[in-house]
This record gives C-alpha cells, structure tokens and sequence, in this order.
C-alpha cells in the first residue's frame, strides 16, 4: 500500500483501484477505508485513490492526536494532491468524509475539478438533523420483518436512555441481508480516539463555510439513499442548495451505502457525474 507524508510528519496510506482519470476517495467513520469496497464497482470508470485517514486502516497514528480534529486533517488531503502530482482533483467523500471534503472545497476551491458528497454529514455546514427528522424516517420500514426491535432501540437512543447502536443498524441499508450483516461487521470505527476527535470543539465554522461554498463554482453531486438515516433526504437537499452548481440523487430504495444496496444504480450515476 502506498503512503506519502503529512505536513506532519505523519505517514498516511491510499489504496488504488482500478484504472482511468483518478478520484480521491475520503472514508466517513473515521474508519478503515476498506468499507467502501471499490464503491460497487466505480473502479471500472475510474482510479479510485482511497485514503486512509490519521489512525485507521494502515495510516499511522499522529504523536498529536488533537490532529484528528476534522479541520485538521484538510491539509492531508493537499498533501496527498501534491503527492500524487494533480494540479486539481476530482474528490468524493461519504458520510463523515463529505464533511472534511466540504471543507478542503472551501479551503482549496481551486484545487478541486469536481466534487461529490455520497450521504453527506452536515455538520461542516451546520445544518441540523433533529431526532423527529430521523424517527419519521425510520417509520418508512415498518413493513420489514426487523423493524420492532431496531425501532424499539433507535427510540430509546433519540430519547438518551439506550445505546444499543448494533441494534439499529438494519436502518442504514435498504436491504438487511448477509451481505449487510457483513458490511455492518466491517465498517465500524476501530480507533474509538480518532471518532471522538473528529468533531472535537472548533472542527467545523458553518458561516464560513457556507459562505465559501456559495462562491464553490465547479460541479458537485449530492447523493443520499431514499431511507438513509444518517443522511436523510431533506437534509441532502438543503446541503445541496449551498452550491452554485449542484446536482442531487436520491437513489431509491437505499440507506446509508446505496453502492452496496444498488451498485449499478450508485455507479451509473456517480461515473455520469464524474465523467
């Protein structure tokens, strides 16, 4: 696995899928970037050059870890385009991922050739995603046969007083399958430490931001799954209107990772964009 080093010193690791124009990935989490698989076969449109961030997968823990704050981590991604030789990148993050992205974006227009957020948080942007938002969300798979238990925990984690979050997690795949179980095993954070920190106190300025992002002049698509509570539509949508130039899919019938509940749907979209 290839690695390149941070303005800090810190050695920090990508993997390369596939072939064609390359496109930085940015995992959400933190955690190991491998949960993004080669995003449900995107790979056979493009490069994918999928970044380890500080402390997951093979990147190597920082001596500061207050350096896992989200707007920290902006100038490993700079470091990574200049490692790699771009004078501009195409650049996608998911979930917690789009948040950093979001920020690069605001900090490096320049540097950017096109943009896509897939389940975008939005914390970067300060929009707010209430617990009645999520609760009526969930209340779309009441005809599955795991909704009364998962139900029954989301409730009590939006009232403080469950933390059962494995109990929940059919809520975050349109389909809760084998295949599911197994991405659900895979993708957890492993450093509890670099998940903590990553929205530590001062890791995001909305007003900044958005007033960057209203200036952001090249392409962006937003991307969310019609049942993806992490990400809920109105919530995309909203991030969507910050931009210029911004396309939004909700791709029907997904959760939190449309690429595995519908890959020649996530694809056929995403490469659209990208190409």
């Amino acid at each position: 696995m290839p690695t390149f080093t941070a303005p800090d010193g810190t050695q920090l690791a990508y993997r390369v899928i596939g072939d064609g124009a390359p496109v930085v990935c940015v995992p959400g989490g933190p955690a190991d970037s491998t949960y993004l698989g080669d995003l449900g076969g995107l790979s056979a449109h493009r490069k994918l050059i999928v970044l380890d961030l500080r402390g997951t997968g093979r990147s190597a823990v920082p001596s500061d870890t207050s350096s896992y704050r989200c707007d920290r981590q902006v100038d490993d991604i700079e470091a990574l385009r200049e490692h790699l030789g771009l004078p501009r990148i195409d650049l996608l993050g998911h979930s917690g991922g789009a948040n950093l992205v979001t920020q690069y974006a605001a900090q490096y227009p320049k540097r950017v050739s096109k943009l896509a957020l897939i389940g975008p948080g939005t914390r970067a942007v300060g929009i707010e995603i209430t617990g009645a938002t999520r609760l009526e969300l969930a209340r779309l798979r009441t005809n599955e046969p795991w909704f009364p238990e998962a139900f029954g925990a989301f409730e009590a984690i939006a009232a403080g007083t469950g933390s059962d979050w494995d109990a929940i997690a059919p809520f975050f795949y349109g389909r809760w399958d084998a295949a599911a179980r197994q991405h659900h095993a895979g993708s957890r954070p492993g450093n509890e430490e670099a998940a903590r920190l990553f929205g530590a106190e001062g890791a995001f300025s909305p007003e900044a931001t958005r007033e960057a992002l209203a200036a952001f002049e090249v392409p962006v698509l937003l991307l969310g799954g019609e049942f993806d509570l992490n990400s809920p539509p109105r919530s995309t949508a909203e991030f969507a209107e910050l931009f210029p130039d911004a396309a939004l899919v909700i791709q029907p019938g997904a959760g939190h990772y449309p690429w595995l509940d519908d890959a020649d749907r996530f694809v056929a979209s995403t490469a659209a964009f990208l190409d």
